[in-house]
C-alpha cells in the first residue's frame, strides 16, 4: 500500500479532525475519577462527538469494534472495550479517541491516574510520554521512522527498564483509519525503513509496559494485556512532517514536551 502525502488543503481538514479529539479528550478529563464506569466515560464521549462537535467516534463499528473509545485500565495495553466495571482508586487508564471529520481523522490517547497511584504507576505513566516525546523530536524530513524514531523509543524505554510493546505500532492516518507506514516503536533491522517526507501524517504511540514485552489477547478479540500482568502506558499524538520539523496535530492547550528530553 503507498504511503499518502497530504495536499495542504487535506492537512488543514487533519488539522480540524485532530482539534476536536484532543477536545474530547479535554472535555471527559474532569469524568476520569474513581467510580464511574468506562461505559459512561464512553457514552459521554459518543454523545459529545456527535451532538456536539457534529463529527464520527471512528471506532465505533470499526471492524466490528462496539464501543466509541477505547480505555485499557492497569494491565491492558490497548484496545479494551468499555464495560460496566467501574474505575477505582490507584488505577491507571488510557483512554484513546479517534474523530472523523470531512472524512478526516485525527487520533490521539492519554494516561489517566485515578486517585492515589502508585509510585511504580506514576513512573510508568511519567516514563511513557517521555516515550512519545523522544519519538516526536525525532520527526524530521529525512529521518527514517525504524533506525531514527523507533530505535530511540526504545533506547529511552529500555535504560529506564521499561519494555516495548512489539506486537502494536503507529500507522499512517488520514481518509483512512490506518494508513502506510506502520510506526514501529523499536528498532527492527527485518523491517523496511521509511525516509520520512514533508506531508507525511501519522501515529506515535508506544506502548510502554513495567515489566515484560510480551502481551496477549483476550477471547474478545480485541482487549490487548500484558502476559505477566505487568502495568502498561500509553500516549498517543497525531502528527505532520514539515518542511523543518514535525506539527502536532492533535496537541491540547498548554500541553509542551517533557522537559530535558532529544531524541539522542
Amino acid at each position: 500500500m503507498a504511503i499518502f502525502i497530504k495536499t495542504k488543503e487535506e492537512i488543514e481538514k487533519m488539522r480540524v479532525a485532530g482539534r476536536l479529539a484532543k477536545e474530547t479528550l479535554d472535555m471527559i478529563t474532569p469524568y476520569v475519577e474513581a467510580g464511574i464506569s468506562t461505559n459512561e466515560l464512553d457514552k459521554l464521549c459518543h454523545d459529545y462527538t456527535i451532538n456536539v462537535q457534529k463529527a464520527v467516534p471512528a471506532p465505533l463499528g470499526y471492524k466490528g469494534f462496539p464501543k466509541s473509545i477505547c480505555t485499557s485500565v492497569n494491565h491492558q495495553v490497548c484496545h479494551a472495550i468499555p464495560s460496566n466495571k467501574k474505575l477505582k482508586n490507584g488505577d491507571i487508564i488510557n483512554i484513546d479517541i479517534t474523530t472523523i471529520k470531512d472524512e478526516y481523522h485525527g487520533d490521539t490517547s492519554r494516561m489517566f491516574e485515578i486517585g492515589k497511584t502508585s509510585v511504580k504507576a506514576k513512573r510508568l505513566v511519567k516514563i511513557s510520554y517521555e516515550c512519545l516525546w523522544v519519538g516526536i523530536n525525532s520527526v524530521r524530513p529525512g529521518a527514517y521512522l525504524i533506525k531514527d524514531v523507533g530505535a530511540a523509543i526504545q533506547r529511552y524505554a529500555e535504560a529506564k527498564n521499561c519494555s516495548v510493546v512489539q506486537d502494536y505500532c503507529g500507522h499512517g492516518i488520514g481518509r483512512a483509519f490506518h494508513e502506510e507506514p506502520q510506526v514501529l516503536h523499536y528498532f527492527s533491522p527485518k523491517t523496511e525503513d521509511v525516509m520520512l517526507q514533508p506531508g507525511m501524517t501519522f501515529t506515535i504511540e508506544p506502548m510502554i509496559n513495567a515489566g515484560k514485552l510480551a502481551v496477549k489477547l483476550l477471547p474478545d478479540k480485541w482487549t490487548v494485556v500484558t502476559k505477566d500482568h505487568s502495568l502498561s502506558a500509553q500516549w498517543e499524538h497525531t502528527m505532520v512532517v514539515t518542511d523543518t520539523g514535525v506539527e502536532v496535530l492533535t496537541l491540547s492547550d498548554g500541553e509542551s514536551q517533557p522537559l530535558g528530553l532529544s531524541s539522542k
